[in-house]
């Protein structure tokens, strides 16, 4: 596994260089990976079967011109922005471990749970791959997986309370929510992990243990999936 630290400018590309690491590993051009990237600006993120039109505030995405995108990865409606940690890893699916989407969910959110109770002790895995404390949610991902390799995505909370009030805006009552959340708002149901994002990032590689540095990014094809894809309403709100 190698390391690539790279956020690129929008969310569109963020998402695309996402699977384009995955598709690289699936065709051999790339490998197992840990990305770590920070959205610059707010996007709410949606995920491959969401619903736009129940989990998405999008009178307020559009007077705030907040993007909504969807991902090629399960899971629910997020608010991404910089005062979140975005952790990306592609992983081989003959691992140990790794043989289904509970499995693999169970071993990297294992993981990242290790990453984060350095200074939180009481950090659970919970739901269907979210990180929880105190019955808060402090992160959650997604996974999508192709026939040799894993894609699991997620997004940590950290401490800066303007992103949360910004998925008070702009994301609606989720169309799915895992039992813990009881039906509390969003305001009621998220936490955020009190760490710098330098310390954050430094325990999550140290968990990953990733060797060098991963060697020419697939900008090509992020070009393309953006194009094709992540920059088109007819993917990004099809449903």
């Amino acid at each position: 596994m190698t390391l690539l630290d790279l956020t690129l400018p929008t969310a569109a590309e963020n998402l695309a260089l996402d699977e384009a690491l995955l598709l690289a590993a699936e065709d051999g051009t790339g490998g197992e990976v840990l990305r770590l990237w920070t959205q610059p600006t707010p996007a709410v993120v949606v995920g491959a079967g969401g619903s736009v039109a129940i989990d998405v505030n999008r009178e307020a995405c559009a007077a705030d011109g907040v993007p909504v995108v969807r991902r090629s990865s399960g899971g629910g409606t997020v608010l991404l922005d910089p005062g979140c940690l975005c952790v990306s890893v592609v992983l081989r699916t003959d691992r140990p471990g790794l043989g289904t989407i509970t499995d693999a969910t169970a071993l990297v959110m294992g993981r990242l749970r290790e990453a984060v109770r350095a200074g939180m002790s009481d950090v659970v895995v919970a739901g269907s791959g979210d990180l929880a404390a105190g019955g808060r949610k402090l992160a959650g991902s997604a996974q999508q997986r192709k026939r040799t390799h894993l894609l699991h995505h997620a997004s940590i909370l950290g401490p800066s309370t303007d992103t949360r009030d910004r998925i008070a805006r702009y994301l609606r009552p989720p169309e799915r929510e895992p039992a813990y959340r009881v039906g509390r708002d969003h305001l009621d149901f998220l936490a955020c992990v009190l760490r710098a994002d330098a310390d954050l990032r430094r325990d999550v590689i140290a968990v990953w243990e990733p060797v060098g540095v991963y060697p020419n990014p697939p900008i090509g094809r992020v070009r393309e999936l953006v194009a094709e894809k992540y920059g088109r309403d007819e993917w990004n709100l099809r449903r």
